[in-house]
């Protein structure tokens, strides 16, 4: 078992050797909006697992999940010995690419968090516009009490 902070160390520099390769040695058109966003190393570094995002050609056009991952599938061989050329380890990990859904649910939470919002806005609005049930006093003054001054 190695030390987790090598861990760490190798996960980073696998993460970076792989997003260069992406961004400027692999020249498959499918991994072209394929964003490295994470890595993590077992502890025994055996195996990697990459985690990675892809991005629309425009704002309009939804993200081609599928041939990413196909892309990266085929791309797997070189990336590794890439991996295995960058960075000097006995074993050379293998690489497992997983679709990170942490973009998703953020913008799931921020939606959440808007409507939220909008709920307490709509509530605090009927709040400062309401009219109590009963009298506008509910506290009465004793029988005989004039104005509640007792002194």
């Amino acid at each position: 078992m190695a030390d987790p902070a090598r861990a760490q160390r190798l996960a980073k520099r696998i993460s970076s050797i792989v997003a260069t390769a992406i961004a400027h040695e692999i020249k498959d058109p499918r991994l072209a909006y394929v964003t490295i966003t994470d890595a993590k190393v077992t502890g025994d570094l055996h195996d990697a697992t990459l985690y990675y995002t892809v991005m629309g050609e425009s704002l309009d056009t939804e993200p081609d999940f599928e041939a990413a991952a196909a892309g990266l599938a085929k791309a797997t061989g070189v990336l590794r010995s890439k991996v295995g050329a960058g960075t000097g380890v006995r074993f050379t990990p293998t690489l497992r690419f997983v679709l990170d859904t942490v973009p998703d649910a953020a913008r799931q939470m921020e939606e959440l968090v808007a409507r939220a919002r909008a709920s307490d806005e709509l509530v605090a609005r009927q709040a400062r516009d309401a009219q109590p049930a009963g009298e506008p006093d509910p506290y009465r003054a004793p029988e005989g009490a004039e104005g509640g001054n007792d002194e």
